[in-house]
């Protein structure tokens, strides 16, 4: 094969934790009678609550096919390459196995929220049933050097809080804020899914709210901008950059001659451009993956909606036009066109063996 499969998660393969009817179907297609793939397939989800094997182990009962955790790419996954973060300590946030997420993806010294408000049990008072009873601060002498946002927390006044009193005492949270330490430290973000569908009729609040809401108070505050330093997950360009770094891995371990040369990313949209301030030194890690082509294939099973209007200015608010996506994103209308729909995703994989020639 010279191409391959980027294939969304939610909304694509499953609503929730139900299968959609047409995934087991499609992926009969993909694989040969010993259950081997006869393309390479990137599974890619923004969520980030859970380690890849899980991710793996989960999809294999759903679609009924073997699929390894190198098939699956996780929001977090690029952070693999961000080695200059890993000897330092760093606050994590979100839900699920969080340490193990962060030592699994190679960071040393992780510190949870939980860990944090144990530590400094005077910071985090908006429950008053979770207000300390002894009012005293334990000694906490590490300094926290950046702030990874792993997913959507559960509290997110607890969260929102403490993120926010690392970042203006520059990692020593506990003491006086200091408004004249500006730009803050590095924060790295994963997930910008401003909402994700489920089995409710209309989709959920996800990651990027949480985001929207930690902008907004650290510039209410500050009256500067929260500044990133790394922004992953669909649809940014690090993403689709390494999904196609495991399609290239893939094919290479079976052997495949053939140079990839098309991705197909299923559920996808293309990917935005990202403001420039943002620092892209993993580019470099990444240069020599390269496919002449990422073609979107659009199904209607899941937030996609075809008959929604594109906005010709994405910072317009416009109730008919709302952008939805991260504030350090921009797009060119055009962008956005799929270049495909189907209605789902057994449909995508007969779509594309048929623009590719391909007779498994």
């Amino acid at each position: 094969p010279s191409f391959g499969f980027l294939f969304d998660i939610d909304g694509v393969l499953v609503r929730g934790k139900t299968p959609i009817p047409a995934a087991k179907t499609a992926f009969q297609k993909l694989v040969n009678s010993q259950g081997q793939f006869l393309v390479p397939v990137v599974f890619v989800t923004n969520a980030g609550n859970c380690l890849r094997q899980k991710k793996a182990d989960q999809l294999s009962h759903l679609l009924g096919v073997p699929i390894s955790q190198e098939q699956v790419m996780m929001s977090h996954s690029p952070l693999r390459m961000f080695k200059r973060y890993h000897e330092k300590c760093v606050l994590v946030s979100g839900q699920g196995p969080l340490l193990d997420i962060a030592q699994d993806l190679g960071f040393c010294q992780p510190i949870t929220i939980e860990t944090l408000r144990e530590k400094h049990p005077l910071l985090d008072v908006v429950d008053h049933d979770r207000r300390p009873n002894v009012l005293v601060s334990v000694y906490f002498c590490f300094k926290i050097l950046s702030v990874v946002l792993f997913g959507e927390p559960v509290r997110w006044e607890t969260n929102l809080q403490l993120i926010i009193d690392v970042l203006l005492t520059s990692g020593y949270p506990g003491n006086p804020y200091h408004r004249e330490n500006y730009p803050h430290i590095p924060v790295l973000a994963c997930n910008m899914d401003l909402m994700w569908v489920a089995e409710a009729q209309s989709p959920r609040f996800g990651h990027g709210t949480f985001m929207v809401c930690l902008e907004n108070i650290y510039k209410k505050i500050t009256g500067k901008d929260l500044k990133y330093e790394v922004l992953m997950g669909k649809p940014s360009k690090l993403t689709y950059q390494y999904a196609e770094y495991l399609i290239r891995a893939q094919a290479a371990e079976r052997q495949w001659k053939q140079p990839i040369q098309t991705l197909y990313a299923v559920g996808g949209s293309a990917t935005l451009s990202q403001d420039d301030e943002i620092n892209n030194s993993w580019e470099n890690e990444l240069a020599s993956a390269a496919a002449a082509h990422c073609r979107s294939v659009l199904v209607c099973t899941g937030v996609y909606n075809p008959h929604a209007e594109v906005p010709l200015d994405t910072r317009e608010s416009i109730t008919e036009t709302v952008f939805h996506g991260h504030r350090d994103f921009r797009f060119d209308p055009g962008l956005v066109e799929p270049d495909h729909i189907v209605p789902d995703v057994d449909a995508a994989v007969d779509l594309v063996f048929q623009l590719e020639n391909f007779a498994p």
